[in-house]
């Protein structure tokens, strides 16, 4: 394993975990364009998530912050005898967030087998690439949504929850699925977007958690210390500009431009399946 394989997964790793383009999808061609097992580079493939999982508190560090100071009182006042007060906006948020993960980790948990089985299927992913394309191309012609922290409730969180675990299924987005499911909530544009990064950290946080058993089985192999550093930080950097184009785009209201990338890479995957 070279510097430069590892800065190119890293890379690719960190623009589509956040652009929603599918990131499982754009790795998995990635590392066999590069000839890498992935048996080999599970290790790594580990520590790309983190590098992104970074990317996500370097962007969002203030939010973070106040979001756990609160839930810390708020734990403190339950201790003290005074139940739990839900009084301000980075409390609730951190509320919402902790029931947004329970129904994404159930599908993972219980449907798990199901959807890895679709990793074997070329055309399920191209079929998902096109699905999240729509997805995207609706969600933004029909938004009108104007809703704050204020107006949002634990169903929403539910919603978007079941959202995100969809993108369990190779092709669809994780960042597209829990952006899509917010603006049809009827979140604003900057809430949509600030609640999808922020579920991620528990989503991949997990994902690291999980898969880093199996990734210390099988070992670094001949990955030295500079190869898995250059790795991190290009996650950790394409990471941050693909959060910040992400956001610019929604901003702008052209989050629908990926539509037509997933779009023709779906098609051109469902037709090489349909006449090979």
């Amino acid at each position: 394993m070279s510097v430069l394989k590892a800065i190119i997964l890293g890379i690719v790793q960190g623009l589509t975990e956040f652009l929603p383009v599918s990131s499982s999808g754009h790795l998995s061609v990635t590392q066999m364009l590069l000839n890498l097992p992935e048996d080999r580079i599970l290790f790594l493939t580990v520590m790309l998530h983190l590098g992104t999982l970074i990317s996500v508190f370097f962007i969002y560090a203030s939010d973070i912050y106040l979001i756990c100071k609160e839930f810390i009182l708020m734990l403190l006042e339950v201790f003290k005898g005074k139940g739990i007060q839900v009084n301000n906006e980075h409390r609730k948020l951190g509320v919402l967030i902790i029931i947004a993960t329970i129904p994404t980790g159930l599908m993972g948990i219980f449907l798990k087998d199901i959807f890895v089985g679709f990793y074997n299927s070329s055309l399920i992913i191209g079929i998902s690439l096109i699905i999240t394309g729509t997805l995207l191309w609706t969600a933004e012609k029909i938004h009108s949504g104007k809703r704050s922290i204020k107006q949002m409730n634990w169903f929403d969180a539910v919603i978007v929850g079941v959202f995100q675990g969809l993108a369990i299924t190779p092709g669809i987005s994780r960042s597209g699925a829990t952006i899509v499911g917010s603006l049809f909530r009827g979140f604003n544009k900057e809430l949509a977007t600030k609640f999808s990064f922020l579920i991620s950290i528990p989503s991949i946080g997990g994902a690291v958690l999980l898969e880093m058993r199996d990734a210390i089985t099988y070992g670094t192999g001949d990955m030295t210390f500079a190869v898995l550093l250059a790795g991190i930080l290009a996650s950790f950097l394409s990471g941050i500009f693909a959060i910040r184009t992400l956001i610019n785009f929604i901003k702008k209201e052209k989050l629908y431009y990926f539509s037509y990338y997933t779009w023709t890479i779906g098609s051109i995957i469902v037709i090489f399946n349909i006449v090979r």
